[in-house]
């Protein structure tokens, strides 16, 4: 569905202006960078695409500035985009430096705000279960909000904390423990409130009727993997947009960590609530238009 001039865009967001124009967010890797080892997946920029026909086609924009308030070239990733307490919110996985291996870096999450989604605002670190976390999602609950958020220290598990205001933030809490994964994202289907969660082998699906008790409910988007996805729902049906290497790096049959296997799209896929699960055909058309998501508020 999309790539960037990088070819490498992964992480994807998406999110509704405030004049109809839909705006995808991406972590824009680069696939020609020579640095040893994963230099080339950190050092990255924020992507960002716009589409004014509901998502049939996107025009790249450049990278988001404004995002880094340090000095020097860091690696900002994953980026999560909200419309909440009347203004854009981007919680950001922030990296210092441009390391050139996974272990032994920091990794926080960032608070921006924005009227426009074009100049970003921040507002500080998260505080969060340890220093070793990344891949912010963002919903609503009952009380206020709740952040879900992958924490490297902790098993690489997702965890959870709440706020009433997106500034001030309580204890966090194991959510999802047991295989390793990331890139947790939470939305309301058919009744139900669901997390998916890349596990490098497709998304894992869990439900609830509560956002606090999860239960597992099978994997969706096996083949191609799909990796690190949002969801745009309407009350009947959704929109999963991933991530997928055009030669996958894994399995026995995979390419390995190689520039051959580097570069990445974004795709989309349909999914819908059939007897109660989640339910995602990679292969099938997609019907694809954003503005039956329009946001009302």
């Amino acid at each position: 569905m999309f790539t960037d001039p990088l070819g490498a865009p992964t992480d994807p967001t998406v999110i509704e202006g405030t004049d109809g124009t839909w705006w995808l967010f991406a972590t824009q890797r680069r696939v020609d960078d020579d640095r040893p080892g994963v230099g080339w997946v950190h050092g990255t920029d924020i992507a960002v695409a716009t589409s004014d026909d509901g998502g049939l086609t996107w025009t790249h924009r450049g990278v988001v500035d404004g995002l880094d308030p340090h000095d020097g070239r860091n690696t900002l990733w994953a980026p999560e985009v909200v419309f909440a307490e009347g203004r854009f919110h981007m919680f950001v996985t922030y990296i210092a430096g441009v390391p050139e291996q996974w272990a032994g870096h920091e990794r926080h999450i960032l608070h921006h705000v924005s009227d426009d989604l074009a100049r970003w605002e921040y507002r500080g670190v998260v505080p969060l279960s340890s220093d070793h976390v990344i891949d912010a999602c963002v919903a609503p609950t009952e009380d206020g909000y709740r952040i879900w958020f992958k924490d490297e220290a902790a098993g690489s598990t997702t965890w959870c904390a709440d706020s009433a205001d997106l500034e001030t933030w309580g204890p966090s809490r194991p959510v999802i423990e047991g295989r390793p994964h990331e890139g947790p994202n939470v939305f309301t289907l058919g009744g139900w409130h669901w997390m998916i969660v890349d596990e490098w082998r497709g998304q894992a699906v869990y439900r609830s009727d509560d956002l606090s008790h999860w239960t597992a409910d099978g994997r969706i988007l096996v083949e191609p993997r799909g990796h690190h996805a949002d969801v745009v729902a309407t009350d009947t049906e959704a929109w999963i947009f991933y991530f997928t290497h055009d030669v996958s790096p894994f399995g026995p049959t995979g390419g390995g960590e190689k520039r051959a296997t580097r570069p990445a799209v974004v795709r989309v896929a349909t999914a819908r609530v059939v007897d109660g699960h989640l339910v995602c055909d990679p292969d099938e058309p997609v019907d694809l238009d954003l503005r039956r998501a329009t946001r009302t508020s």
